[in-house]
């Protein structure tokens, strides 16, 4: 994999980022062993931003570390991922509400290029460009909201979310997924709050009943009270 040059000035967070997105396409599987010279001598740049990514990806409960052998890769459940989804609708909605009022005409032509990139993706059957291009829209959405005890707080979950799409079901239709966010970005220009915040509520409450066969193939099967 061939990363792009790193701007110095944020070295931690871009190494976070390619770490991370090995992490999903599965260039660093679950249980991997991550060492930090070899990332180091690898990215050319020195072990301390590295360290200090890898930190942030232990906090966010991508990276597991232990006494003597290190950093590894630790796997997100699809009931993990299922729990995080309330989650993550509770302070999107809020997010989408908040940017109603403050986004920029510049940030909504963003979100309407990663809608396209989405689209674009989708088309050519490319579900890690779809993927980051809708991290991208999220994340753009909640910078949007000029509320940084929210930006902080929803930053947790960015493993949640970045993590959905390489672990959903085979055959799962991208522009479908794309085309939910159609309504939201509709909203926000229309300077609708309320709307906005529905929309995103329901779009990933939406997304995580996608994820549910997952959560029974991995050995809960639904019986009779469960599906009630």
């Amino acid at each position: 994999m061939t990363d792009a040059p790193f701007i110095r000035s944020n070295l931690r967070e871009q190494i976070k980022d390619v770490i991370l997105q090995r992490i999903l396409d599965g260039e660093y599987p679950s249980g991997a062993r991550i060492v930090e010279t070899r990332i180091a001598q690898e990215l050319g740049v020195s072990q301390a931003p590295v360290r200090e990514a890898l930190r942030d990806l232990e906090q966010l409960g991508c990276i597991v570390h232990e006494p003597f052998r290190g950093c590894s890769v630790r796997a997100f459940s699809a009931q993990e991922l299922i729990e995080a989804f309330p989650v993550r609708a509770a302070l999107e909605a809020l997010a989408a509400r908040l940017a109603a009022e403050r986004i920029s005409e510049t940030e909504l032509l963003r979100l309407a290029e990663l809608l396209e990139t989405m689209r674009a993706a989708a088309d050519r059957g490319d579900a890690h460009d779809q993927s980051r291009a809708n991290a991208s829209f999220h994340a753009t959405i909640v910078r949007a909201a000029r509320n940084a005890t929210l930006e902080r707080q929803w930053s947790f979950l960015e493993p949640f979310s970045r993590t959905y799409i390489s672990v959903s079901q085979p055959g799962l239709d991208l522009r479908a997924l794309s085309d939910r966010h159609v309504p939201i970005l509709e909203a926000l220009r229309a300077r609708a709050g309320d709307a906005a915040a529905e929309a995103m509520h329901r779009h990933l409450m939406e997304a995580a009943e996608l994820l549910r066969p997952m959560q029974f193939s991995e050995g809960q099967r639904p019986n009779e009270t469960e599906l009630a």
